[in-house]
């Protein structure tokens, strides 16, 4: 049986990708610090899900200094590293916070690696390392200058793993991941929450924003193909491939909540916002991908959840 580790696996992308090899006849390990960045509820019950499940899930940060005797005896095939201080804006006021967990804590994430002997790993960046470029985005297009400490944290973990002594060691760069099981801090739970609770909602350079959603089985497709097919060193961009406007993003939740138009709190453009992204999915469809989700039918899927969930 083959054995995967999860940084994160609690997280919103840790446990969608944990169960997904599960279903798929892998032994599946990993740790998570159950921090507070949001409610640690929805970890707790992703947790129990995962538990349930009969996946490992051990509290622990991955800068503790046991994580290698952890991955020394479970002596995993793939080590999936999704740990991270996740969100451009709080990042903007806690940057001291972003290099610790995300740069400091990758470079003890590949220290184990290469204590345990681990040949493949997989690696989240994000899709803001390529700000600047003409859209699409590509593997291709060159990296600079960041506009928050979260990307430029995410651009660093590319360049430790690329001189890391890991034999195998891929990069993807997510574009704006969503679904059930959401991170609250997201657009996507924090529009739906205030609608619901006829609070209004804030939107950044008055709407005028394009973003490329993923649904979160997508992201996790990709993750899955691309564990099938390792190399020495790549990267690919994981995305839907599409450009949504940013207001029919949110009528679409509008359509899906029931509780008529939003109010809308339009603020000018947040520094650490990209105005556009959109991926270009050619080089990760040469694996057999292809986004399966569209926004309609990813909203329907989050706001039937988080009512459910929340028993609304």
């Amino acid at each position: 049986m083959n054995k995967v580790f999860i940084t994160g696996i609690a997280g919103f992308i840790g446990f969608h990708t944990a169960l997904k090899y599960k279903a798929n006849g892998w032994e599946v390990s990993g740790v998570d610090n159950f921090n507070d960045y949001y409610d640690p509820g929805l970890k707790e019950s992703r947790k129990e899900i995962l538990w349930s499940k009969d996946i490992n899930v051990v509290n622990m940060d991955i800068r503790s200094k046991d994580l290698t005797s952890l991955m020394v005896e479970f002596q995993p095939d793939l080590v999936i590293h999704l740990a991270a201080s996740a969100g451009v804006r709080v990042s903007l006021e806690e940057p001291l916070q972003y290099i610790d967990n995300n740069i400091h804590g990758t470079q003890c994430v590949i220290n184990s690696c290469e204590t345990a002997g681990v040949d493949n790993v997989i690696y989240a960046s994000t899709s803001c390392t390529m700000e600047g470029n003409p859209l699409p985005w590509n593997e291709t297009d060159k990296v600079g200058a960041q506009l928050s400490p979260y990307g430029y944290t995410k651009l660093t973990n590319e360049h430790q793993f690329h001189v890391s002594k890991i034999k195998n060691a891929v990069c993807l760069r997510f574009f704006t991941v969503y679904g059930p099981y959401g991170r609250p801090d997201m657009a996507l739970f924090t529009f739906t929450k205030n609608i619901l609770e006829d609070k209004p909602i804030t939107v950044y350079n008055n709407g005028d924003m394009k973003r490329d959603f993923t649904y979160v089985d997508d992201i996790v497709q990709g993750v899955w193909l691309v564990s099938q097919n390792m190399t020495p060193r790549d990267t690919y961009c994981l995305g839907n491939g599409v450009q949504v406007e940013l207001m029919d993003f949110i009528r679409e939740i509008e359509k899906n909540v029931g509780n008529g138009q939003a109010t809308y709190d339009f603020q000018p453009a947040h520094p650490a916002d990209a105005k556009e992204t959109w991926s270009d999915t050619t080089k990760i469809s040469q694996l057999g991908y292809a986004s399966t989700t569209d926004v309609a039918h990813g909203v329907r899927n989050f706001v039937e959840w988080y009512k459910e969930y929340y028993d609304i």
